[in-house]
């Protein structure tokens, strides 16, 4: 009797392979169903799935076979008849494997081999020409109305599923792996990017810096930097972070005093769905999303007293309660807390809580300002120059003048204030070079007022003497040379207007002085 393949129970099992080879993208898995899905609808004892691999054919799914047994199914191309299907791309029919010496039990899984009637059917795995693995299956060959070429059609049309299902997951594996090397990649340029070195200055106060920062990031210790808004705290936190164990995950940053003292609970601890009004979804806070890593709280001075407490124990127990939740979460976090502000005076008033405060306070590092180093101005100046030059597509210079009013210029908003004059200079530039006038009101006018300050007080000493020599002078014509009389009007003794004339190198105290 002839099998017709469209019979309900083949295309029954035609459906369910169907299913399992779209149902995930564990390929191994869904191939192990789709040999268990032959043996229970089609009748078949042993059969195995052979993918390709350069020179190499190896079983990754089998039914009837050990985990030994399929760990041994390894062919060269051309090796035996799993190594032929895969060379040549042709389908092979032993109709008895005992008579056959091309194959090789390398498996071992067929022992009475020459006992055992069984015909052993192989057909490639295609996707259109490119051949990807070999389809094999056992079939005992005693039973009446088996017809091999019947099988074949059969196991080609399943061997095409399995090739479409290989295919896309080859497709997807290299995507993912891709994106995988991408996102090492990117961490190693954010790795290279926050470096230390990547921090500019070359002054002693900056080589401080990088010193602490290189001993204290492969701790576990509590970070907390200090200096005025601008200064590059938040690029040390991250430089710190890259080059600490934890550099692999997450980097979380938040400004403490960037929104409502109402909100800051939600925003650091998360909340439940339902806990306040509007909350509408549960939403985790900054703690819970910088698991693993490190979390950067910025102007940790504005942290409002209220809220104190629950950031003291997350630091000390390592744990917290979302707002408006009962469940206990853990975290493992490292803080780099930072502030313009003086904690110091803020505990002595009682505004901060000073067993916070020693939290924080692990490990201090003062960020300096740019007055304070003004020997790095010149780099600095030079490394945002070549920066927004190349992304502006220009090639603006500055004058000597310039940076001299660079350097003299206080800078009250640090390093950020200068990198943003240097981007402004450089977009609104029409001509290639800077000059004074093409410089912010601010900085014209303070340098102004600074030069002018110093030549006042430079000029103000010998515009004292010229003016004290020219009333001793006319003192002394009044009184006809007398010193005594000429020190009576001034308000002087005789031997102050003794000193003063020996001072100013006047000679003569005659009538004919000259003024």
């Amino acid at each position: 009797m002839t099998r017709d393949y469209h019979k309900p129970i083949e295309i029954t099992a035609l459906y369910e392979i169907s299913k399992l080879l779209g149902s995930s993208l564990n390929l191994r898995q869904n191939l192990r169903g789709v040999m268990r899905t032959l043996s229970e609808y089609l009748d078949m004892k042993r059969g195995t799935v052979a993918l390709r691999d350069n020179d190499e054919v190896s079983i990754i799914a089998a039914h009837g076979m050990s985990e030994e047994e399929i760990r041994r199914g390894r062919y060269r191309l051309g090796e035996g008849i799993i190594g032929q299907v895969a060379k040549h791309g042709s389908p092979i029919v032993i109709p008895n494997i005992g008579e056959e010496p091309l194959f090789l039990n390398k498996t071992g899984a067929r022992q009475m081999i020459r006992k055992e009637n069984i015909a052993f059917l192989c057909v490639p795995i295609k996707f259109k020409n490119e051949i990807l693995g070999v389809l094999s299956v056992d079939r005992l060959f005693g039973a009446k109305g088996v017809s091999f070429e019947e099988d074949l059609r059969l196991l080609k049309i399943i061997a095409s599923l399995v090739a479409q299902s290989v295919k896309l997951y080859r497709e997807v594996e290299k995507e993912r792996e891709a994106f995988l090397e991408e996102k090492e990649s990117l961490r190693r340029q954010l790795k290279t990017k926050y470096r230390v070195e990547s921090i500019i200055g070359q002054s002693d106060r900056m080589q401080e810096v990088y010193e602490s920062i290189h001993r204290v990031a492969p701790s576990k210790a509590n970070v907390l930097l200090r200096g005025e808004s601008g200064t590059g705290k938040e690029l040390a936190a991250k430089a710190i972070h890259y080059m600490s164990q934890r550099a692999k995950g997450p980097f979380i940053k938040f400004n403490c005093a960037s929104i409502p003292e109402g909100l800051l609970e939600s925003e650091l601890f998360g909340h439940e769905k339902g806990a306040f009004t509007g909350a509408m979804t549960m939403r985790k806070g900054k703690f819970e999303l910088a698991h693993g890593g490190t979390l950067f709280l910025d102007e940790i001075g504005d942290l409002p007293l209220s809220l104190q407490p629950k950031i003291l124990r997350v630091l000390q127990e390592k744990e917290f309660e979302r707002v408006g939740g009962e469940r206990t979460i853990k975290v493992d976090v490292r803080l780099i807390a930072a502030t313009s502000r003086n904690l110091e005076e803020l505990v002595a008033a009682g505004k901060y809580r000073e067993d916070l405060y020693y939290r924080l306070n692990v490990v201090p590092i003062l960020l300096p300002s740019l007055r304070e180093r003004k020997e790095d101005i010149p780099v600095l100046v030079e490394y945002f120059l070549k920066k927004y030059n190349e992304e502006n597509e220009k090639s603006l210079t500055i004058t000597p003048e310039v940076l001299n009013i660079f350097i003299s210029y206080d800078w009250p908003g640090n390093v950020r204030e200068l990198e943003n004059t240097i981007e402004r200079l450089v977009v609104m530039s029409r001509g290639s070079l800077v000059s004074p006038a093409d410089l912010p009101m601010n900085i014209r006018e303070q340098t102004f007022k600074a030069r002018y300050a110093v030549q006042i007080k430079d000029a103000l000493p010998s515009t004292i003497e010229d003016i004290e020599r020219t009333k001793i002078l006319e003192a002394l014509k009044k009184t006809g040379g007398i010193q005594a009389k000429a020190a009576r009007l001034l308000g002087l003794t005789a031997r102050q207007i003794g000193y003063k004339m020996k001072k100013y190198n006047i000679q003569s105290a005659g009538p004919d002085l000259e003024i």
